[in-house]
């Protein structure tokens, strides 16, 4: 189960601050920080679906992430491969080279990180 827009910065708040208290978290927004009662229910809501969990500290909650940034992300990304470039690399590496007004100089970077990645694989 996938999480929802609203869902996704909290966890990402999550991420940046490792283990919070519902203080913590709502000093992380920006203003207008979002009702203390959005926040409770949108923690319950991911701690049913498996992405966070709590430690109590008497009366309350330290909250953290049970997935890493780096886990969640390659899940998300591997849906969208499925969902929108049918599993091909090739229609996903076309599309974001076409479509995202990548400069040259990023195109170079982004052909020196693939080719080192096809060296390593090598070995």
């Amino acid at each position: 189960m996938s999480l929802s827009k609203t869902e996704e910065i909290l966890i990402q708040h999550l991420w940046k601050l490792k283990k919070a208290y519902m203080k913590d978290i709502l000093e992380a927004y920006p203003e207008p920080k979002p009702a203390a009662t959005t926040i409770a229910t949108l923690l319950k809501r991911m701690r049913d679906k498996g992405y966070i969990d709590y430690e109590k500290h008497g009366s309350v909650r330290a909250y953290f992430p049970l997935i890493s940034k780096a886990k969640y992300l390659k899940k998300q990304f591997g849906s969208m491969m499925e969902q929108y470039f049918d599993n091909s690399t090739t229609q996903f590496a076309s599309f974001f080279a076409e479509e995202s007004n990548l400069s040259q100089e990023q195109l170079l970077e982004l052909k020196k990180i693939i080719d080192e990645q096809l060296k390593s694989k090598k070995k």
